[in-house]
C-alpha cells in the first residue's frame, strides 16, 4: 500500500488493559503497530477502576470515559467488565464528542458495541467510522450466535430472540439488549462506511452479505515477534515433564470443556490434559487423572506452555468468531485439533496444520487427538506448514490489510461488498 500520509486514528474499545482478554489484546496491538507506522492513534475506552483518566501506552494516548450505564452496577454480571450498551449511552456520546474535538481522527475504527454510542455522532463529513466485528454482536444480543446456548442460531429475530436472551440475561436486561441491539443494528447498515468481519461466519450470520453492506474478512493478527519468549514464570513449574496436550481457554460449555474431558477420558495411556484459563460456576469441579488445572495465567506463560506441549485441542461447541489462541498455537509450530464451526476453518487447513472435527462430537474429538498422539511424522509436518501460514495472520500481513481499508475509505474507494464471491 501507498500512503499518502500518516492518518489519525482513534479507536474504540469497551475494554483496555489493565482489564485485558483477546480483543482488548488485539486493539492494544494494533494501535501499536500503526503508532510504529507513523500514524497519530489514540484509544477512546471506557473507565476502569484505579486507571487514569487519560495516560501514555507507548506511542498511544488513552482516554478513558465514563457510561451511565457504567454507574448501574445491578445491571452487570462481572463488575470489573461492565459491557457498553448496544445502544447510545448519553454520557458516553458525550465523551466521544469531546474526545473527537480534542483528536481530530480522519478515522473512527470501533470494537465492539462502544461503537453505538458514537453513531448520533456520525457525520457525513466527519470521520469515517469503520468496524470491526469481533463476534456476532451486530445481530445477537448474546453475542455468541447460540439459540438457548446449545444450537447455532438459524438467524436473529425479535420473537426469537427475546425470550433467548432472558434466559442468559434476565427480564429487564434481556429488554433493553434486545430491542438496543435490533434497533442499533439498522442505524449501523446505514451508517457505518466499513465492516471488518474477523472471519467469514462472522460475516455470513451478520447477515453482510444480504444487506450489501461494504465489508471485508480480515482476521485478528498476532504480532511478529509472538513466538519470542521472555523469561519464564514461576507458574510453569506446575507443568508436567513430559509433552502434554494444551487447551487455553475458558473453562465453559461453550468452549467445548465438557466434550474435551469426556474425549479424554477414552484414550489410555495419553498424555497429560493440560487446561488453561478461567473457571464458571459451569466449570466442572472433578477431572479425570492426568489433567493439570490452571486459573488465568500470564500471556507469557501460556506461550511458554505452548512451546513445551504436543499440540493444541479447542474443540469449541459455539462458532468461535475467530481464535487467537489457534494462532498462537501456530505461531509456537504446534497442530491444533479444532472444531469445524464458526471461524475455525479460516485459521485450520484440515490434515495439514491442525485436524477439524464435528462440535460436539466427543468420539470424533478422541480419534483426532489419538491420531496426533500416535503418529509423530503428521505432527511433524503440521508443525513445520504451521509456522510458515501462521505468517499470513502476523502484524506485518494484517495491519497493512486494514491500513489499506483506511485509505478505500477515506477516498471513497468503496465496492458494493468486498465479499461478492461469498455473496453470490
Amino acid at each position: 500500500m501507498t500512503r499518502e500520509r500518516p492518518v489519525r486514528v482513534l479507536l474504540l474499545t469497551q475494554f483496555y488493559p489493565p482489564i485485558i482478554g483477546g480483543e482488548e489484546r488485539h486493539v492494544r496491538n494494533l494501535g501499536a503497530a500503526l503508532a510504529a507506522r507513523g500514524h497519530h492513534v489514540s484509544v477512546g475506552t471506557q473507565a476502569a477502576p484505579g486507571a487514569c483518566e487519560t495516560e501514555m501506552d507507548g506511542a498511544v494516548r488513552v482516554h478513558r470515559l465514563r457510561g451511565t450505564l457504567q454507574r448501574l452496577t445491578g445491571l452487570h454480571a462481572d463488575s470489573v467488565r461492565p459491557h457498553a450498551p448496544p445502544f447510545p449511552d448519553p454520557e458516553l456520546t458525550l465523551g466521544l464528542q469531546r474526545l473527537i474535538t480534542l483528536e481530530q481522527p480522519d478515522i473512527v475504527h470501533a470494537h465492539n458495541w462502544l461503537y453505538a454510542s458514537y453513531l448520533p455522532l456520525k457525520r457525513r463529513c466527519g470521520p469515517r467510522l469503520v468496524v470491526t466485528l469481533h463476534d456476532y454482536s451486530l445481530v445477537c444480543p448474546k453475542k455468541n450466535y447460540m439459540h438457548w446456548g446449545t444450537h447455532l442460531c438459524e438467524g436473529p429475530g425479535l420473537p426469537k430472540c427475546l425470550p433467548c436472551a432472558t434466559k442468559h440475561y434476565g427480564a429487564a436486561k434481556a429488554s433493553l439488549t434486545t430491542l438496543g441491539t435490533f434497533a442499533t443494528k439498522h442505524a449501523a447498515r446505514r451508517t457505518v462506511d466499513y465492516f471488518i468481519p474477523v472471519s467469514w461466519a462472522v460475516a455470513r450470520h451478520s447477515r453482510l452479505c444480504e444487506d450489501s453492506a461494504p465489508f471485508e474478512v480480515i482476521p485478528n493478527f498476532v504480532p511478529d515477534n509472538v513466538g519470542v519468549l521472555g523469561p519464564e514464570d514461576s507458574s510453569l513449574a506446575g507443568l508436567p515433564r513430559e509433552p502434554f496436550i494444551l487447551f487455553v481457554g475458558d473453562m465453559m460449555r461453550l468452549k467445548g470443556i465438557e466434550v474435551l474431558l469426556d474425549a479424554y477420558g477414552c484414550l489410555p495411556d495419553a498424555p497429560p490434559l493440560v487446561l488453561i484459563g478461567r473457571s464458571f460456576p459451569e466449570t466442572p469441579d472433578r477431572f479425570p487423572s492426568n489433567v493439570y488445572v490452571f486459573n488465568s495465567w500470564p500471556h507469557g506463560a501460556i506461550m511458554h506452555a505452548w512451546k513445551r506441549s504436543l499440540f493444541g485441542v479447542l474443540p469449541s461447541t459455539g462458532p468461535e468468531a475467530c481464535a487467537t489462541v489457534i494462532m498462537e498455537a501456530m505461531a509456537s509450530g504446534k497442530a491444533v485439533v479444532a472444531s469445524d464451526i464458526g471461524g475455525m476453518p479460516d485459521l485450520i487447513d484440515h490434515g495439514e496444520t491442525g485436524l477439524l472435527v464435528p462440535p460436539g462430537d466427543a468420539a470424533a474429538l478422541a480419534g483426532a487427538m489419538r491420531r496426533l498422539i500416535d503418529e509423530p511424522a503428521l505432527r511433524a509436518r503440521m508443525e513445520t506448514l504451521s509456522l510458515v501460514r501462521v505468517k499470513r495472520l502476523m502484524a506485518d500481513a494484517v495491519v497493512t490489510r486494514i491500513e489499506q481499508v483506511y485509505e478505500d475509505v477515506l477516498h471513497n474507494r468503496l465496492p458494493a461488498t468486498a465479499g461478492e464471491s461469498l455473496c453470490s
